[in-house]
């Protein structure tokens, strides 16, 4: 069976990998030079001078992402050496916040995470037993809630410390969205698989993963060495017909047929390959659907402030950080210390600046204030800010989003796609595997 891929983001990575090993002659097609999709390694100059690699957004994978760890283990990338995982912890620069204690570490989910909660720093104990109990009450009713439910008013008996310190952050580092708009289920969804879950190897669910190497590195390619010959870099589909035998992509002067297709590329650039169909095509209807759909989803900015400052250390790798209008940013990361043998990396910390509004310079100064505000850095200097405009749907209530299935032979695969999780890497592993294992069984 001959199946072409179209995109070579982290789904369509994931589709090719697994329709590969399913025994299809695949061919993977993407339009730039670099694999990797919204998860890929950007180069970059320090203000001194020196040069290293970014990624294009700063990620965090949890030991709940059973699918994409072993996915990289089996592509020859063992996570435990490619990530740093640490227990369950969002301090604060002033020590404050969620952190596991050492003699909890160990513990399996969701005790490790009971634990962290029931000593968390600065929290009185009323405000601790509430989020416990609340922990509970998910587990007792399934992690499961009306579907028109926000994260607010699903989280509306838990005190303001508790909303404020925990749920906001979390939520919009998992939902990219404010707990006023984003998903009570879909949040569920990932508390149930966070707290609750299975981890992976001596991970708990809970645990939190941070990259030590650039984001290409951690999969994509590694995914492309594998696919070999298969992974057509460079190459932009601009046309898809569906045949009597099959679908015909098209480029730039290039035509070839396939028996199915998968359509792995963000939102947008689907939607418009996929319903560019006139009104007699076979299945054309069918395809218009799914793009009508695509198309109304809303989408959501994140945007990376990539700063140097010579010395500069945390007093952890991660950081939570408090958060306001003025001062934009949730979380801060310590590259130097996910790369101590990299010395390009020493003194370059990532703000990471979740549901982003505005403008790419007025942020950047808001996040060095911050800095400076909160971390007692003055004299940061910025090397790159990388806002990405489409970061992730708006994983909003009762969301409607395009499912797999496109027409007979056709297939879509992405984080957005139609499932449980929102726009994680772990959620477009999964539909690049799912879409796969479909199209192989047709």
């Amino acid at each position: 069976m001959k199946l072409a891929v179209v995109g070579a983001g982290w789904a369509g990575l994931a589709a090719a990998v697994e329709a590969m090993a399913l025994g299809a002659d695949v061919t993977l097609f993407e339009a730039t030079r670099t694999p990797g999709g919204r998860a890929r390694a950007l180069p970059a100059v320090r203000p001194d001078g020196v040069p290293l690699l970014l990624d294009n957004g700063q990620h965090i994978l949890i030991g709940a992402y059973r699918e994409t760890l072993a996915l990289m283990q089996r592509l020859g990338v063992p996570p435990q050496s490619a990530l740093l995982g640490s227990p369950l912890s969002l301090p604060y620069p002033d020590g404050s916040g969620l952190q596991t204690p050492a003699w909890a570490a160990r513990w399996p989910a969701p005790l490790d995470a009971v634990a962290a909660i029931l000593t968390a720093r600065g929290w009185r104990w009323r405000e601790r037993l509430a989020l416990v109990r609340a922990s509970l009450g998910w587990q007792r009713a399934g992690f499961v809630c009306a579907p028109a439910l926000t994260v607010t008013e699903l989280c509306g008996s838990l005190p303001e410390r508790v909303m404020d310190e925990l749920i906001e952050p979390l939520c919009v580092s998992a939902l990219n969205l404010p707990a006023a708009q984003a998903s009570a289920q879909v949040f569920l969804t990932v508390m149930r698989d966070a707290l609750f879950g299975q981890g992976f190897g001596a991970w708990s669910a809970s645990a939190l993963l941070l990259p030590r190497d650039d984001l290409g590195a951690l999969l994509p390619e590694a995914a492309c060495r594998h696919l070999g010959a298969r992974v057509r870099l460079g190459t932009r589909v601009t046309d898809l017909r569906q045949e009597a035998s099959g679908w015909t992509l098209s480029g730039d002067a290039w035509t070839e047929e396939f028996d199915r297709v998968i359509w792995a590329t963000a939102a947008s650039p689907a939607a418009a390959a996929i319903g560019a169909t006139d009104e007699v095509s076979a299945n054309g209807a069918e395809r218009r659907h799914w793009a009508a759909m695509a198309r109304q989803l809303d989408f959501t900015a994140i945007t990376t402030v990539y700063a140097w400052g010579p010395g500069v250390r945390l007093n952890a790798p991660m950081l939570a950080l408090h958060c306001n209008p003025q001062a934009p940013a949730q979380f801060v990361f310590d590259r130097g210390q996910l790369r101590p043998d990299d010395e390009a990396a020493q003194g370059v910390l990532a703000f990471v600046i979740s549901a982003s509004e505005g403008e790419r310079e007025t942020l950047q100064a808001q996040v060095l204030a911050q800095a400076a505000a909160q971390l007692g850095l003055h004299g940061l200097r910025a090397i790159q800010t990388v806002v990405e405009k489409r970061a992730t749907f708006a994983c909003t209530p009762g969301l409607l989003r395009p499912p797999a299935a496109v027409a007979p032979g056709l297939w879509a695969a992405g984080d957005y796609i139609d499932g449980p999780y929102p726009a994680t890497l772990e959620g477009a592993v999964r539909s690049g595997q799912a879409a796969a294992r479909l199209a192989c069984a047709a």
